[in-house]
């Protein structure tokens, strides 16, 4: 059962996984670090929530950075990462088949620490951006999907492997259900019910 509450992600895990709520949770192992970057978004405004299961931090009613952990790295994705300039060269892929450099990878604790001037200036250039509504650049698709999908991709790693390695008549089949619903919400919570169909192999019609 996945998590809802910020606090359980920080203490107890994600709830993905059957390691939920044991030392041997991923996110336990980057305790230090995640707390690093939980302290440099709450102290720059940004508001915090769950979305996805792992903790996500909003400011202007967008969607800023989504942090995560695995067993050998634990990351920090900006969303809406293709407006970053990334003066630094520090982003990287998300995935083998991402086209989008937004994401920071640690392998250890300190990483945050080191970065924190870094990770400020990156996380103020898009709460700009979504103060002004500045719009990401639309990537050439073979399908068209979704912003909300490719948000949802960029943010899971797993999610965006599986999707990729779909036929696109099966990822056609989960952009156009998107795409007929109205409302932002609405797209992410049915992303959020497709997750364990698209990890399996399957369409979004499918059983």
């Amino acid at each position: 059962m996945m998590i809802t509450d910020i606090e359980d992600y920080f203490t107890r895990g994600c709830g993905r996984c059957d390691r939920f709520d044991t030392p041997d949770c991923s996110i336990q192992l980057w305790t230090g670090g995640q707390n690093k970057l939980r302290e440099i978004c709450l102290d720059m405004g940004l508001s915090e929530h769950v979305k996805w299961a792992h903790p996500c931090y909003m400011h202007a009613d967008r969607n800023i950075a989504l942090m995560g952990a695995f067993r050998e790295d634990f990351r920090f994705t900006f969303l809406n990462g293709s407006l970053l300039k990334d003066p630094e060269g520090v982003l990287k892929p998300g995935g083998p088949n991402s086209r989008i450099s937004n994401v920071l990878y640690f392998t250890d604790n300190d990483g945050p620490a080191r970065m924190e001037e870094t990770i400020r200036a990156y996380l103020a250039e898009l709460m700009d951006h979504a103060e002004r509504g500045t719009k990401p650049p639309k990537l050439e698709t073979v399908v068209e999907m979704p912003d909300e999908l490719i948000e949802a991709l960029d943010g899971d790693p797993e999610l965006a492997e599986a999707f990729y390695d779909l036929t696109p008549g099966r990822q056609k089949s989960y952009a156009f259900n998107l795409n007929q619903a109205k409302k932002p919400e609405t797209r992410f919570a049915r992303i959020e019910k497709f997750r364990p169909k698209i990890l399996a192999g399957k369409g979004a019609m499918e059983r």
